[in-house]
């Protein structure tokens, strides 16, 4: 199962996913920074946000080969974005108004989603999301 945690930048995503990781058995957790670091890729245009998303897709692919579920966090912050990702399930991070970049903010759209969480509370919203996807 591809699991997107997506919001803007602050809101908690990290946080989440690595709660949430360590709740379910045969998981990985992609983070986009890490990510982007891997590859030497800060390319933050809407052309370098797609190829993230093609990116994470396809890191997540791979490991679903091997793991039960790929945790991909990242802000993913288009319509576009998330349909490239393809995520079998989507966690909305809806706990913040503004990000710290204010083209992100500019740029992203509300994901439709899966799973909504507004307030950052990682060990209550992993326990909670486990129970749903399990």
């Amino acid at each position: 199962m591809k699991i997107l945690v997506c919001g803007l930048p602050g809101s908690g995503k990290t946080t989440l996913a690595k709660a949430l990781k360590s709740k379910l058995d045969h998981c990985i957790h992609l983070n986009a920074d890490e990510v982007r670091k891997e590859y030497d890729d800060w390319d933050f245009s809407l052309e370098g946000r797609l190829r993230q998303a093609k990116r994470m897709s396809s890191l997540a692919d791979e490991h679903l080969k091997k793991v039960k579920y790929v945790i991909c966090d990242f802000v993913c912050p288009t319509e576009e974005t998330v349909r490239l990702v393809n995520p079998d399930y989507t966690i909305y991070m809806n706990t913040i108004e503004k990000g710290r970049y204010e083209d992100t903010n500019k740029l992203f759209e509300m994901p439709k989603f899966d799973f909504e969480v507004k307030v950052k509370d990682a060990e209550v919203y992993s326990f909670l999301i486990k129970q749903e996807i399990i």
